[in-house]
């Protein structure tokens, strides 16, 4: 038997204001893609791609999306991304564009780039924290999306040894 290819797309959908992701759900994105690869690649486009086109995953807390649509069309999609400038979500245009950070062959490869990618992104915050009370809040953050259960200890223990070097 013969399993379907297909290709998954993660999305960061970027807006100028945060509280905006909010009002986002699947349907307004799948419409934006919908009507963007209609524009760029004409009816051609729109027949050959949105077959098998579905959001299978959208978190509007941090703007991700995952976009799902077969391989034979993954250029297509991925070149009209750059023309979406807004998403119609509960009647407001929100103006945002959608970048593209990955590229998978599976769901699960995309949640694993997910994850490495959100935890570089926590990395990158902990120098900008301006009191020790953000600086344990983004300890956390990391430590809750980077540890499977129960090696917690182990790694509190490695950050005090990073603490008493640093000083």
């Amino acid at each position: 038997m013969v399993r379907v290819k297909r290709r998954y797309l993660l999305c960061e959908v970027n807006v100028s204001k945060r509280s905006d992701l909010l009002q986002l759900d699947d349907r307004a994105v799948a419409a934006a893609v919908r009507a963007a690869v209609a524009l760029t690649h004409g009816d051609y486009g729109a027949a050959h791609c949105l077959v098998g086109f579905s959001v299978k995953y959208l978190n509007a807390h941090t703007g991700m999306v995952f976009l799902r649509f077969p391989k034979r069309c993954y250029k297509l999609l991925w070149s009209a991304l750059p023309f979406i400038t807004s998403i119609e979500a509960r009647g407001q245009k929100i103006p945002c564009f959608l970048n593209c950070v990955h590229v998978g062959g599976t769901i699960r490869t995309c949640q694993k780039f997910l994850i490495r990618y959100n935890t570089q992104q926590l990395h990158r915050m902990l120098p900008k924290c301006k009191d020790e009370e953000e600086k344990q809040q983004v300890r956390e953050a990391i430590l809750q999306c980077s540890l499977p259960g129960g090696k917690k200890e182990a790694f509190e223990d490695e950050l005090e040894s990073e603490e008493d070097e640093e000083k």
